[in-house]
Formats: C-alpha cells, structure tokens, sequence
C-alpha cells in the first residue's frame, strides 16, 4: 500500500473513530488534508468512497446515518470497534518482548517499542522469571543496509524489484530484475531470496553487494512461490559448510576471521603467513576471491584453478 493512501485511510479512521456525532462528507473533507486537494467533487467523491470500502474490509465498523440537516453521516463508534482483551501467558510475553529487542537498530524499532509498551498498559504481564530466562542472550539483527527495506517492502507486497548487484567475481554490479520472496539473516549477512528474471532461475543474493537503489517494478510474479525457501542452506552450500572434502589454504596473519572460524586446523608458517585446513564446497571459490591477496590455496589444484580464474576475470574487466 502506497504511504500516501496509507496516511489518508489511517487520517479517515481517525476522524471516524473520535467523532462522538455522525459526521458528513463535507465536514469529512474539511478535516482530512489530503481530501482538500482531490481536486473536484467527483474525484473527492470516488476517493472518500473506495476509502470506506477499503476500511471496512479492514475490520473498521463504519455507520451511515442521516443527520438532521438530511445529510448522509458516518462515524466508528468505539464499542463496535473495540478489540477483546489480549491474554498472554508469561513465555508468550517474554517472546514478544525478545522480538521487539530483536528490531532495535531498524526503522521497526519504534513500531515495536510501542506496541509492546501499549500491551504492557493494556495489562501484559512483565514475565520477568521467563524474560531472565530468554535475556542471557540479547538478540540483535543488525540492518545496515539501505536496500533491506525496500526489499522487506518488497517481499511483503510481492513487487518485483529491480536493482544493480555485484557478484564476488566481477569488477562492475550488474542488473537484476527479482521477484522477492524472502530475506534473512544468516552468520551477520542479509540475503535475499527470489526468482531472478534474466536468468530464470532461484537465486539467492547478499544484500551488501547491492549497488546503489533498490526499484519496485508492477506487475504479478511470474513465477510461483514455493512454500519453503531455504536461504541458510543455499549459502551455506556456497560456503563450503555441507563439503566432506577439505582445502588448504595459506592465510595473512591478522586477515580472514570468518576463515578462521571455520578452520579444522591452523599451522604457523612465518613471515606473516598462516596454513588453515578449512571444508571445501561447491562456491568456495567465489568467497575466497572476496579476501583478495591475503588468501593463497595451495590444494587441491581444482580449487586453485577456479580461484586463479576468478581473479583473471575481474583483473580483465
């Protein structure tokens, strides 16, 4: 939904809502900015009615009444439009408490905060047994970049997007036309998962390699979405996480610490250089071109090879 609509339905139920008399179309446009410059009566006319309509299918009870003066009125009486108490046992309000924590360093962050403090006045309870339970641990996702939220946008009103991506290979970013499906955060990276238009196939990509906008295209999916998408999977089959082989690399001391984390054994070798045995995988070529000149394969030969002609390529563009 478009921001200035979504403004204008929430302006409209507002009014609707505080009103403790019906209120006509004409006191209704007086009230509400963006009704004052629809322009002519008609366009007011069609704009207030697809309004209503898309306010009572949001749940809104809306009367029409006729007021004194033989006007057509409207109001939202509260107690028709009051929701029923909210009942949270103490591991469901400290999971809520868990996810608005989860959101702090996004643009959600103020939405959280203030549903969770309008559950607390509305009686939630503290759970403060569960909440120490679950609090050992402080959830964080960090959202850095800028296209995670046109892309969140995206998912959520299934939009293509369109945008210039990088690979770990190439020099220059190259654009992608996407039907979203998913984002998610996995080892502190944001990746999104989608049906890639040009190449007609599911992929998967990293969020800090998008290259500058991200731009909503209309128009349905053409491709059917599945029920599950498996992201983690996908990237960790890059990253060599599901391998049964093993490469060796030689790794510049002080450099690579996501290498290092996935290391079966580490070797001194002097002169600033270290020998790590790390799994080898499908992709693992592609991550090790990101470490540049501080990462060397010394085996298998295969593996060297794909890095060596990786690095030819962005050498040639």
């Amino acid at each position: 939904m478009a921001i200035a609509k979504a403004e204008r339905l929430m302006n409209l139920a507002l009014c609707l809502l505080g009103t403790r008399r019906p209120l006509s179309k004409r006191e209704l446009r007086g009230s509400i900015e963006a009704y004052l410059e629809a322009g002519s009566d008609d366009a007011f006319n069609r704009m207030f009615e697809r309004d209503k309509d898309d306010l009572r299918e949001l749940g809104l009870v809306i009367e029409t009444v006729e007021n004194l003066d033989g006007d057509t009125g409207y109001l939202a009486r509260r107690d028709s439009n009051r929701l029923p108490p909210i009942t949270l046992d103490a591991e469901e309000a400290a999971a809520l408490g868990l996810a608005a924590k989860v959101w702090q360093q996004a643009r959600l962050a103020g939405a959280a905060s203030g549903a969770l403090q309008k559950l607390r006045a509305a009686g939630m309870p503290e759970a403060e047994d569960a909440y120490e339970v679950h609090s050992a641990l402080e959830p964080r996702i960090p959202v850095h970049e800028a296209a995670f939220e046109p892309l969140m946008l995206a998912c959520r009103d299934r939009r293509a997007v369109t945008f210039d991506y990088r690979k770990a290979n190439a020099a220059r970013p190259e654009q992608r036309q996407v039907e979203p499906w998913t984002l998610e955060c996995w080892r502190g990276h944001w990746y999104l998962a989608g049906w890639d238009r040009g190449r007609g196939a599911e992929r998967v990509f990293r969020l800090s390699r998008i290259a500058g906008k991200v731009r909503s295209r209309a128009g349905a999916f053409t491709a059917e979405v599945p029920d599950v998408v498996t992201v983690r999977e996908t990237v960790e089959s890059w990253a060599g996480e599901t391998a049964t082989r093993t490469a060796l690399i030689r790794l510049r001391t002080g450099s690579g610490y996501p290498l290092r984390a996935r290391a079966i054994s580490v070797r001194e070798l002097g002169d600033g250089w270290e020998e790590l045995e790390i799994p080898y995988g499908h992709g693992l070529d592609a991550w090790l071109v990101e470490f540049g000149p501080d990462v060397v394969v010394r085996e298998p030969a295969d593996l060297r090879a794909d890095v060596v002609d990786r690095l030819r390529a962005v050498a040639k563009d």
